[in-house]
């Protein structure tokens, strides 16, 4: 066990915390999780372990108490975690994680990786290189293994699909997405109005758990990874969170279960049902987002427009490029990102592309997200105001490609991810499932409820 890592001191000062409070802080190291070229375990490490001070800082506030809970980061659960999707097993099956088009393929001139383990994205890649609806992985090689990788980028983004050309960390830094992204700190925050102070209940006395998150309630409108980890966490924390999806785009079962745990989810047309969302965001204290910036401001949801109509919220929000520059309404995906800021290229080569040994961007954003949503409520209950929060993945991606110095572990070897699973019986079946990483002293050790078929509760809180 060894003191406070400075990674994680890098990521509290990025959410505003208390410099003082790191010495509640311990880590346990274990050489051989998530092996990488670049610093992959200390990020994650620093992503967890920020997450628990918060959830402890909060969890000291609402019991009065002085000192805040002291707080243990493992590296191995912080491993198993990022891994979640990799672990779930549903009645002994495993899940696919990639779809066989969401791939590295090579180009007239280099290298491209797609994402298309949506349908309609499948469709899209498919119809930018003139595919037909049932082409094989074959026939999309051939095509793109005639076009140069950057017009592959454009082609298939004009369609609305995804695709990344390869680049270099040099090639990278030349950009200008990634001028616009080191430009900004790691945690974007924003006061958006003047509300009195958050007046939190306190904690109850008898309960099994400290749970610094109960009895707040969170409209969880994101997909994929990083934002249904941010949700995933704060429902572990005791939250009530409602994800919303659209009826006519449903997430992929498989991950829907693994970043369901402790949630409820409901189906809500915002074209048609906006009296049901406005009745829900009336009593919300937080409204987090994961769609490309600018897609939900044309239904009244941008950060401003939210906190005008319901003073005192706080609304976080997680992208892949971020909300500016020339990328900023781009969709886009780990893996995307992590081809595009020069990641794959480090973890491999330009003429070999590799990859980190986990979605670290997602996890690891995805912790600070819930870390920073956390920490502004604790900002609120002294002086108020309505807080935004923004993280996007390229930025996290910058922070482990230039912000962090490679270090080797000490300790107890990794031996595999047995200590921090679990098995939890539920409406989709037998869950084998990761533990949260997330730890401090009378938290939660694992979730309250496990993750229901998506769109089968109302929206409505509890």
């Amino acid at each position: 066990m060894t003191d406070i890592a400075t990674d994680i001191a890098s990521a509290w000062a990025a959410l505003g915390g208390d410099p003082a409070l790191l010495s509640r802080v311990t880590t346990v190291e274990r050489p051989g999780t998530l092996p990488a070229r670049l610093p992959v375990r200390q990020l994650a490490r620093a992503c967890a372990g920020a997450c628990a001070l918060a959830a402890a800082e909060l969890a000291a506030r609402r019991t009065g108490r002085a000192e805040v809970p002291a707080v243990r980061v493992d590296d191995g659960a912080v491993a198993t975690a990022f891994h979640s999707e990799r672990h779930l097993l549903v009645d002994g099956r495993a899940p696919v994680v990639f779809a066989p088009l969401s791939r590295f393929w090579r180009t007239a001139d280099g290298w491209v990786r797609t994402h298309a383990n949506y349908p309609h994205h499948r469709a899209r890649l498919l119809g930018a290189l003139g595919l037909p609806p049932d082409a094989s992985v074959q026939e999309a090689a051939a095509r793109l293994a005639e076009r140069p990788a950057l017009e592959v980028e454009e082609a298939v983004y004009g369609a609305g699909g995804l695709a990344v050309a390869l680049r270099t960390p040099k090639e990278w830094a030349a950009h200008e997405q990634a001028a616009e992204a080191v430009a900004r700190p790691l945690v974007e925050r924003e006061r958006l109005d003047a509300a009195h102070a958050r007046v939190l209940a306190p904690l109850d006395p008898g309960a099994t758990a400290l749970l610094p998150a109960a009895g707040l309630r969170v409209l969880d409108l994101t997909r994929v990874l990083a934002g249904p980890v941010a949700t995933r966490t704060l429902a572990l924390l005791g939250a009530d969170v409602l994800r919303l999806d659209a009826p006519w785009l449903p997430e992929l079962p498989d991950q829907h279960a693994d970043t369901g745990f402790g949630k409820r989810s409901a189906t809500l047309d915002l074209r048609t049902d906006r009296d049901t969302f406005e009745e829900l965001l009336a009593s919300a204290d937080v409204v987090v987002t994961g769609y490309r910036p600018g897609s939900l401001d044309r239904f009244g949801l941008s950060a401003q427009a939210l906190a005008e109509r319901r003073p005192g919220l706080v609304v976080a929000q997680v992208s892949a490029w971020g909300a500016y520059g020339p990328w900023g309404a781009r969709r886009g995906f780990d893996s995307l990102v992590q081809v595009a800021t020069g990641i794959a290229a480090a973890e491999g080569s330009a003429e070999e592309p590799g990859a980190l040994p986990a979605q670290a961007l997602d996890h690891g954003t995805g912790y600070l997200l819930a870390a920073a949503v956390l920490r502004a409520l604790t900002e609120q209950s002294y002086d108020g105001g309505g807080r935004s929060v923004r993280l996007a993945l390229a930025r996290t991606a910058y922070w482990l490609t230039d912000g962090i110095r490679p270090a080797a572990a000490t300790g107890t070897p990794y031996e595999g991810p047995g200590p921090w699973l679990a098995e939890t019986a539920g409406p989709l079946g037998r869950l084998r499932h990761a533990l949260p990483p997330v730890s401090f002293a009378g938290g939660p050790a694992d979730w309250a409820r496990p993750p229901v078929p998506a769109g089968s509760d109302p929206a409505a809180w509890r």
